[in-house]
């Protein structure tokens, strides 16, 4: 397993334990994260990814990432994500693209079908 891909395991594993602080700490403090085709970042910096993910997503019951595939480049690692939760109707799928640089999650991309 390449460096790039050991953070965001670690990063994989906090989001399904809910666990803010673990996964804060697999991302830098200028964190980007980017809803593709946008121009512009939905997520800018380490505390609007903390108030997000804190305040909204791990709220939800039964949170839960699943990998159905991996690639790693490099330092980029591409995941093919099936979320899911109590209450949602069907599970999302969504491609996510990490940039890890420095030990750190500098950039994610998501894209959805």
């Amino acid at each position: 397993m390449s460096n790039a891909e050991v953070v965001v395991q670690r990063q994989l594993e906090a989001y399904n334990a809910r666990n803010l602080e673990a996964f804060a700490a697999t991302y830098a403090s200028d964190v980007r994260l980017w809803r593709l085709p946008d121009t512009q970042p939905v997520l800018d910096g380490i505390e609007q990814l903390r108030e997000h993910y804190g305040g909204k997503t791990f709220q939800r019951e039964g949170l839960r990432a699943e990998i159905m595939s991996r690639i790693t480049l490099g330092s980029k690692v591409v995941d093919h994500e099936r979320c899911s939760w109590h209450g949602l109707a069907e599970p999302i799928e969504v491609l996510a693209i990490y940039d890890v640089r420095g030990g750190l999650i500098r950039n994610v991309w998501f894209a959805e079908p």
